[in-house]
């Protein structure tokens, strides 16, 4: 079993706003998730992004993988570069 961090797609047409997510890599994109983490909405002028980011760390500790929009969206958040000292500091 493969766990992605994922966005799930949710609003209405033309009008989206996004949940990430953690989710079996073989879920349906909008269907069942193991844990959500937050919302993403792209409509606005200042994207809203909030998620938890002690629980995004323990899924990337975990092994979850990130899709590369949600790994954007972590870096702009600061929580990759969290993940990534962290991952070197161990090493």
């Amino acid at each position: 079993m493969s766990v992605k961090i994922r966005l799930a797609r949710g609003g209405a047409k033309k009008k989206p706003v996004y949940k990430v997510v953690v989710a079996d890599e073989r879920f349906p994109r909008d269907g069942r998730f193991i844990e959500n983490l937050g919302q993403y909405n792209p409509r606005q002028e200042d994207f809203l992004l909030n998620f938890k980011e002690d629980r995004a760390l323990e899924w990337l500790n975990k092994g979850a993988q990130p899709t590369d929009t949600v790994r954007r969206l972590l870096r702009h958040a600061g929580v990759w570069a969290k993940f990534k000292a962290k991952a070197t500091a161990e090493a």
